[in-house]
């Protein structure tokens, strides 16, 4: 049985009532499983003690995060990337963003202890770098089980479906030669955090190693998923992980306000199908999944929900609770869809689709020229 891990103090990550990054977001999802006949009977870990924190992040960055939590005026935080309108700060910010640390870092030991399938409902905070807060993401829980893994003896294959780039959990692992890390997502030409480029393959033993492939922006499932499919299917032959960690971010779905990326449910449940397939194939099932980005109030919580019924081998269903539909429209003032999938018809059609087609294409082949010259 899949292990789902799970604490109310999550909801205490919160940069305010109008802030994107919004708790709320997991809640629909879990009142969402519930309504389905689904209570989700969590995990509870513990949040990661500050030796935990120091394995991937400087220690001047953390003492700045604990003073400003303590309400503690630190007069060059902004150095730090705190106190800013993407990472506003708030009381019990250090203890909150732990937690959220502590369960990734608890799915990764469950993976230790023999667990196959874990999800993770929080975390996937992909942008926190070594020493800078960034994109809403305080510390990098990511970075903290990856590491936790590797020292002992994981070969680990992160995977980023956020539609921002995962830069944080690259910069931190740049180096390491026992984590490929790959990053789909909208170009940073167009996108925060700008980075992200085909370039980037990392350095010292881990070059070519860390694989990114920045999508045009209006890209559709079709060729998303054809990029997925040529990048890790070269890239997993080469490197042959024992666990997977993905970033099943949901801000690639078309509804999503602050990108521009065209994936429907349909496309996220081809997706999740092929990653838990891959599991499956290269590293005896194991793959720890945490959440991320994901802003639309309609789709995030139907994606998320739907990752629970997938990797617990239950049916996604046809039709939204009209309860659940009906309270959600109330309490936030979005509109709920009365399916559970979007329509065939969802969005106007992209005017110049086999121009991103053959774009995409064109990126992946210059990504695996570049990183097949350092695979062995």
């Amino acid at each position: 049985m899949p292990s789902v891990i799970y604490h109310p103090a999550y909801r205490n990550y919160d940069f305010g009532k109008h802030h994107p990054f919004s708790p709320v977001r997991v809640e629909m999802a879990l009142d969402l499983l519930d309504a389905l006949g689904y209570t989700v009977n969590p995990v509870q870990p513990e949040p990661a003690t500050r030796a935990d924190i120091l394995s991937v992040h400087e220690e001047n960055f953390v003492n700045c995060v604990e003073a400003l939590s303590s309400e503690v005026d630190v007069p060059d935080s902004a150095r730090y990337g705190l106190g800013t309108r993407d990472n506003p700060v708030f009381p019990g910010m250090d203890e909150a963003a732990r937690w959220i640390a502590g369960g990734t870092l608890h799915g990764a030991r469950l993976i230790e202890q023999g667990e196959r399938r874990v999800l993770q409902l929080g975390g996937g905070l992909h942008h926190a770098r070594r020493d800078v807060a960034s994109g809403f993401c305080i510390y990098n829980d990511l970075a903290v089980a990856i590491r936790y893994l590797s020292q002992r003896g994981f070969w680990v294959a992160y995977l980023d479906v956020d539609v921002h780039h995962g830069d944080g959990v690259q910069q931190i692992l740049y180096e390491d030669m026992h984590v490929m890390t790959v990053s789909l997502h909208e170009s940073g030409r167009y996108l925060f955090p700008g980075t992200g480029d085909i370039h980037e393959l990392g350095s010292g033993p881990g070059r070519g190693l860390k694989l990114n492939i920045p999508l045009e922006p209006f890209t559709e499932g079709e060729s998303y998923l054809e990029t997925f499919e040529k990048v890790m299917s070269a890239a997993l032959g080469q490197f042959r992980p024992g666990v997977f960690v993905v970033q099943a971010g949901a801000d690639a779905h078309f509804d999503d306000p602050l990108a521009d990326l065209m994936l429907t449910t349909h496309d996220y449940e081809t997706l999740f199908n092929r990653i838990l397939h891959l599991a499956d194939t290269f590293a005896a099932g194991r793959v720890l999944f945490t959440l991320g980005g994901g802003y639309s109030l309609c789709a995030a919580p139907r994606i998320w929900a739907m990752l629970y019924l997938m990797i617990h081998d239950l049916p996604v269903p046809e039709r939204l609770p009209a309860a659940w539909c009906d309270r959600w429209s109330r309490i936030t003032g979005a509109w709920m869809p009365e399916e559970f999938h979007d329509p065939d018809l969802c969005y106007r059609p992209v005017t110049n689709r086999e121009e991103i087609i053959l774009r995409n294409r064109h990126v992946v082949r210059r990504l695996l020229d570049s990183a097949s010259h350092y695979w062995v």
